[in-house]
């Protein structure tokens, strides 16, 4: 089944990533697609903010790879941004299936440098900027 959310611009955010949420029910492991500066990382923060995620907590892991948040629930939550692995290898020494078989919900933003390793089963994101500012997910 294909889902579209649309976000109309940053304060429709918030609404966006409740929908989200609700529709991916209990899939844990998600991966955005998206081009440099469509949105990856403002859609994950507004995720790990409805799940109660304190925002002064949430940053890009860009440096550290990945990042472990809590929930309002106390679980943990895990954002990773692969944008600098450049060999699967990379993604495996920072324990990348301990991270994922852990039944935690995993964020991924560059999925694309390490598909070879990405389950199945993982929910495929693709985020699109239209023409008018605002941007259409898909899975």
């Amino acid at each position: 089944m294909q889902h579209r959310i649309i976000i109309k611009d940053l304060s429709d955010i918030d609404r966006a990533a409740a929908e989200f949420i609700s529709l991916i029910g209990d899939n844990t492991l998600v991966a955005f697609y998206a081009p440099m500066g469509a949105g990856k990382t403002t859609f994950t923060t507004a995720i790990c903010r409805n799940l109660g995620v304190d925002e002064s907590e949430i940053s890009s892991p860009t440096f550290s790879i990945v990042n472990e948040y809590r929930s309002s629930k106390g679980e943990s939550i895990f954002h990773f941004d692969f944008y600098r692995i450049t060999k699967i290898p990379e993604a495996l020494d920072i324990g990348f299936y301990d991270y994922i078989d852990s039944g935690c919900l995993c964020l991924m933003e560059w999925p694309e440098n390490i598909e070879e390793i990405l389950p199945e089963e993982a929910v495929r994101v693709s985020i699109s900027v239209m023409e008018d500012g605002s941007r259409v997910v898909t899975w």
